[in-house]
């Protein structure tokens, strides 16, 4: 599943390939994105490149190659016919907990009897490369009350393996409760320019901010702080089996 950011550039690649037989630059696509700066089509391009759509060739300057397009028989717009809405438009991936619905055989529940309460089950959340962030409340799950303090809460799916060592895996549903403010070594909901949410253990230096995978093979991340948006706090976990 590609993020909207990710489906747009991926389709704005392929058609210029297709029209010219030349991938565009980095700046033409910057300007067909409507992002500030290079930093964000590098980290598009990683994410594309990471989930096997497209190929760097080697030795070739603007050498980019589609290996391959999304399953989806109705794609989003590309930004070459229709211009980029500025500012944060969700794309929520739906998950199968519905109250209109039967539940799926490998659906999460609460015993019989216990105290639980529903929860929004409001999409997936990236522990790896980030996903744009997530708004929807017509999904839930239900949560025991017992992983719930005061405050306002929401459960997320989580997707990737970047917090293991945390003991989060793919999969889990993280309960986490809303809040725009984290102390130092909290897992939180960041929000990154307004248009990526990841799980990460947030660490303050500064005014930078740095968002650390519990997974040896990720990178921490570091940012200004005023680009990094607090979302929510890990409260609680639950996991199919």
């Amino acid at each position: 599943m590609l993020t909207r950011k990710q489906h747009e550039l991926l389709m704005f690649i392929h058609e210029r390939i297709r029209a010219t037989g030349v991938s565009p630059s980095f700046d033409e696509m910057k300007e067909a994105l409507d992002l500030r700066s290079k930093s964000g089509i590098h980290r598009l391009i990683t994410a594309l490149e990471e989930r096997g759509f497209i190929r760097r060739m080697a030795h070739r300057a603007r050498a980019l190659e589609v290996i391959k397009l999304p399953d989806s028989a109705a794609p989003q717009t590309p930004p070459t016919a229709a211009p980029i809405r500025r500012g944060f438009s969700p794309s929520v991936i739906q998950g199968s907990l519905s109250d209109a619905a039967p539940m799926p055989d490998n659906h999460l529940s609460v015993p019989q009897g216990g105290d639980a309460l529903s929860l929004p089950l409001v999409g997936r959340i990236a522990a790896g490369t980030p996903i744009e962030a997530l708004q929807d409340d017509t999904n839930h799950v239900g949560v025991p009350s017992s992983l719930l303090g005061s405050g306002e809460h929401y459960a997320l799916e989580v997707k990737g393996d970047s917090m293991v060592d945390a003991g989060i895996h793919d999969g889990d549903i993280v309960v986490i409760q809303r809040a725009d403010t984290a102390s130092s070594g909290d897992i939180v909901v960041a929000l990154i320019d307004q248009q990526e949410a990841t799980l990460k253990r947030l660490r303050k230096k500064g005014d930078t901010i740095a968002l650390e995978a519990a997974n040896p093979a990720y990178e921490t991340r570091i940012f200004p702080s005023d680009r990094v948006k607090v979302q929510g706090k890990l409260v609680g976990l639950m996991r199919r089996y």
